[in-house]
C-alpha cells in the first residue's frame, strides 16, 4: 500500500490540508519508526507502523480547522473515528483502527459518556504495540506552522498529557517504558 496515493485520493497535493498532513505523517512515522527500533525484541511490524503513521489523521479532511486547510462540518476530535470510516471503506481495516485510536492516548466510551463528546461510544485505545508506538509517537509533533518539524521534549509531552488526567499520564508512562 502506498500511503500517499490514499492521501491523493482525497487531497489535493497543493492544498495547505495536503501539506499539514503529509508533513506531520511524516515526523510521527520518523518518530515512530525510532521508537519501534527501541522495542525490536518485542518485533514490531514496521512497514505497517509506518504506513499507519502517514495516514493517522486522515480524517482531518472532515473536519473544521481552518488553521490547518479543513473546512468540514465535524469538531476536530472527531478526526480519529471519521479516518477509521475512509480507511475501512478503502480496504483497511487495522490501519483505520491506528486512526480511531490515536487521539490522546485513547479516549473510553464511558469518557465519551461522561464528558458528552462528538465521538461513537466505544472505547477507543490503542491495543496493540503498533497502535501504541503510532499513537506515542504522535504526541511529539505538532500540526502548526511554527512546530511542525519541530519534535517536543519528553517533559513538555508528558505535561500535556497529564492536563487529561493523572492516569492518563501513568499509561503513556507505561507504555514509553514498555518500549524500553
Amino acid at each position: 500500500m502506498d500511503p500517499l496515493e490514499i492521501i491523493g485520493k482525497y487531497y489535493d497535493p497543493g492544498s495547505k490540508a495536503y501539506y499539514f498532513l503529509v508533513h506531520h505523517g511524516k515526523m510521527v512515522a520518523h518518530k515512530a519508526r525510532e521508537l519501534a527500533m527501541r522495542a525490536a525484541r518485542l518485533h514490531p511490524d514496521l512497514q505497517f507502523i509506518e504506513e499507519a503513521a502517514m495516514l493517522h489523521d486522515i480524517g482531518i479532511l472532515y473536519t473544521d480547522a481552518p488553521k490547518l486547510g479543513c473546512f468540514g462540518f465535524k469538531e476536530y476530535l472527531c478526526h480519529g473515528y471519521l479516518g477509521r470510516e475512509l480507511l475501512e471503506r478503502e480496504g483497511y481495516p487495522q490501519h483505520a483502527l491506528v486512526c480511531e485510536r490515536h487521539v490522546g492516548v485513547g479516549i473510553l466510551a464511558e469518557e465519551v459518556r461522561r464528558n458528552s463528546l462528538p465521538l461513537p461510544v466505544r472505547d477507543m485505545v490503542p491495543e496493540t504495540l503498533e497502535e501504541r508506538i503510532v499513537c506515542l509517537a504522535d504526541k511529539f509533533y505538532s500540526k502548526s506552522e511554527h512546530d511542525l518539524t519541530h519534535e517536543k521534549p519528553l517533559e513538555k509531552v508528558r505535561t500535556i498529557i497529564e492536563g487529561y488526567g493523572a492516569h492518563k499520564l501513568r499509561l503513556f508512562d507505561e507504555w514509553m517504558e514498555s518500549l524500553g
